[in-house]
């Protein structure tokens, strides 16, 4: 195994709504994610979960729940992706489209998991349900998933 880097997803999630953004640019482009990305040097996960969110959605938010934990793991590609997962449901601002993500409400029996990361439709729901969860998926390329291990927890 390689190095890992330390990222994050928030998932804004007001019943009967979720709201995700079009990711325009680099890694993952032309699906819909949560808003997230990179913690900065210095920066703790909370705070650079933040920090994505405002940059990528012009939202800021109050309270974040840490609900995920999941390693990504790309074949030919040393570096994981740590990645802590974080669900609110009270945000302050308007969503406004950024560079990086143009964000839309969707209906929660309408979410387009067909142009999400095919990881999404096996914790997503977890998620949707209130429930806590660790992972680890391992991905060939950005649409083949080899293996996968998740599982409920109780305490992240």
């Amino acid at each position: 195994m390689g190095a890992t880097r330390l990222y994050t997803l928030v998932l804004v999630l007001q019943p009967p709504r979720l709201l995700l953004g079009m990711k325009k640019r680099g890694f993952g482009a032309g699906r819909w994610n949560g808003f997230g990305g990179k913690v900065q040097a210095g920066e703790t996960i909370e705070a650079g979960a933040r920090r994505e969110l405002q940059e990528e959605s012009g939202l800021t938010v109050d309270t974040l729940h840490k609900v995920g934990h999941i390693v990504f793991e790309f074949v030919g590609n040393p570096e994981r992706m740590d990645v802590h997962i974080f669900r609110t449901d009270c945000v302050q601002g308007t969503p406004v489209e950024s560079d990086e993500m143009r964000p839309q409400w969707f209906q929660l029996d309408q979410i387009p998991f067909g142009d999400m990361w095919p990881d999404d439709r096996y914790w997503l729901p977890l998620l949707l349900q209130g429930r806590k969860f660790q992972g680890h998926f391992k991905f060939q390329g950005q649409d083949t998933i080899l293996d996968y291990t998740l599982r409920e927890v109780d305490v992240l």
